[in-house]
């Protein structure tokens, strides 16, 4: 039997940095940390919920970030 991938590292760093940035700036500073993608959404944006290694999500409101997750 084959046995389970390891999912890759993720970059050490925490979601709640990003909260109060300008989306721009957000946004630099998480690739420049290691993130693979980073995803800006409006707020009620309907998003699937699969999580997905070395992503983060940023909710912009006034290209402001409110809210940042993880996945």
């Amino acid at each position: 039997m084959a046995s389970l991938p390891t999912p890759p590292a993720q970059p050490d760093d925490t979601a709640e940095s990003y909260v109060g940035l300008a989306a721009d700036a957000a946004e630099r500073q998480a690739r420049s940390r290691g993130w693979d993608t980073v995803r800006a959404v409006p707020p009620g944006t309907f998003l699937t919920m699969e999580f997905r290694h070395g992503r983060i999500n940023f909710q912009v409101e006034g290209d402001t970030v409110t809210r940042c997750w993880v996945g």
